[in-house]
């Protein structure tokens, strides 16, 4: 597997990220969706990143600055047929990775309280994430979770 910085250009990224909006949707009702969109990803504080095996795309993620000290992770997705392969594994660890050379403090991420996340939820307690309430712009919802990550 190949981790590369991506500029979100290619039609099978647009692709699996419109597959990932659209899980969120059909899981959350639309208040509850903090998933960010193409242009969202482009923002200048978001680091996005695909993963690959030659030509095939197998997953994605996306480091987003809050400040100097603190990230947040956005948009993790694994492509259906590469589900449980260990994909979004090595994402978030490339993630961590990288917000420790950063020089993060800290790093954060909103997912979903519903049962179709918990494989998320899961994997985020499996790397040390422990649940925290609301950070950021974030607002206490009944259908997010909030956690985070002391990486200092």
């Amino acid at each position: 597997m190949e981790i590369k910085q991506d500029d979100l250009s290619g039609k099978k990224i647009v692709e699996l990220l419109m597959d990932h909006l659209n899980s969120m949707t059909s899981l959350s009702p639309p208040e509850s969706v903090h998933a960010l969109d193409l242009e969202g990803l482009k923002s200048p504080e978001v680091t996005f990143w695909s993963v690959w095996i030659k030509d095939e795309l197998l997953g994605c993620g996306a480091l987003k600055e809050l400040d100097s000290s603190h990230g947040e992770i956005k948009s993790i997705k694994t492509a259906k047929i590469h589900l449980r392969k260990g994909v979004a594994r090595k994402m978030l660890h490339h993630i961590v990775e990288e917000a420790k050379q950063r020089g993060y403090k800290r790093l954060f991420l909103e997912t979903g309280s519903l049962d179709g996340f918990m494989p998320a939820r899961n994997l985020y307690k499996s790397m040390g994430f422990q649940y925290c309430e609301a950070f950021s712009d974030y607002k206490e919802d009944p259908n997010s979770v909030f956690m985070k990550m002391e990486l200092s």
